[in-house]
């Protein structure tokens, strides 16, 4: 990935969500050509000249000043996680950091800690994952719950993989479109923050070849981290469930690592699921009678 291309395609799909009206700014008086908004309204939303917003949007704007990506971000009405991207990919030009060349980089671990975290957690479907979506570690209903991640190998464990080149695990999820498009949009945020992780290119790279899907989503250049939501899973042996789920970056020294949890409503039909799949019957099978 090149850092000024980057910039480039992102400023423009993100000019292209906008419309004048939704911003405060009038229609103007002549028919446009393309959607969205143009660079000198863009420039106006921010508070600077014409010009210098097309050196920032072309990647030749230098060492951009903290205050003047805020500005971009407000006027662009861009998230939280798009706010992040956008503030790595200029910073990553200014350094000349012009192209992705991957650096080889050690496994990713989860510590013994982390582990027995994971462990002690009942009626909780847990994982974590690292920075290309790597499923590094899980507690048994986690495994249970997801993918079968027992059977798999450890290179096979990979979130987005599984979504984009499984269609057995992409039929668990009602919602495929919706959860596909979130996969795509948080590793292009991990992509800002570490373009030259050498997995994290080569999942993306192999993506791009494989899944045309994929592909598209990817040019969409939406960034985002979903942290917590309800998700719908038909497992192929407990039917249909409703979990809430939480996504949580670790704390240093874990910060390239997140903790994702999936849980039950009590009493419902979803938790006499989870139950049955971590082996207990009933909420209280522990019970001392």
């Amino acid at each position: 990935m090149h850092a000024e291309p980057e910039i480039n395609a992102f400023l423009k799909a993100r000019r292209a969500t906008l419309d004048p009206a939704d911003v405060g700014l009038p229609p103007g008086g002549t028919r446009r050509r393309v959607r969205g908004l143009r660079r000198e309204e863009a420039a106006r939303l921010a508070g600077i000249s014409v010009e210098y917003y097309t050196r920032i949007e072309q990647g030749r704007g230098g060492n951009v000043s903290p205050e003047v990506l805020d500005a971009l971000a407000r006027g662009l009405r861009l998230t939280a996680a798009e706010h992040e991207y956008l503030r790595n990919v200029v910073h990553r030009a200014a350094r000349g950091g012009t192209a992705c060349r991957p650096v080889r980089e050690a496994p990713q671990v989860v510590r013994p800690g982390l582990h027995a975290v994971l462990d002690a957690m009942d009626g909780v479907a847990a994982l974590i994952y690292g920075r290309a979506m790597d499923v590094l570690a899980y507690n048994r209903l986690g495994g249970r719950l997801l993918c079968g991640f027992a059977r798999q190998s450890p290179e096979e464990r990979n979130i987005a993989r599984l979504m984009f080149l499984h269609p057995d695990v992409a039929a668990r999820h009602p919602e495929t479109a919706q959860i596909r498009r979130e996969v795509v949009a948080e590793l292009r945020a991990q992509a800002g923050r570490t373009p030259d992780s050498d997995r994290l290119c080569e999942v993306v790279g192999e993506l791009r070849e494989q899944s045309p899907e994929f592909a598209r989503l990817w040019e969409s250049q939406e960034v985002e981290r979903k942290g917590h939501g309800v998700k719908r899973i038909q497992h192929p042996e407990h039917g249909p469930l409703e979990l809430h789920f939480q996504a949580m970056r670790l704390p240093p020294p874990d910060q390239e690592l997140t903790m994702l949890l999936y849980a039950a409503e009590p009493e419902s039909p979803s938790q006499a699921a989870l139950l049955a799949l971590s082996g207990r019957a009933t909420p209280h099978a522990d019970a001392v009678g």
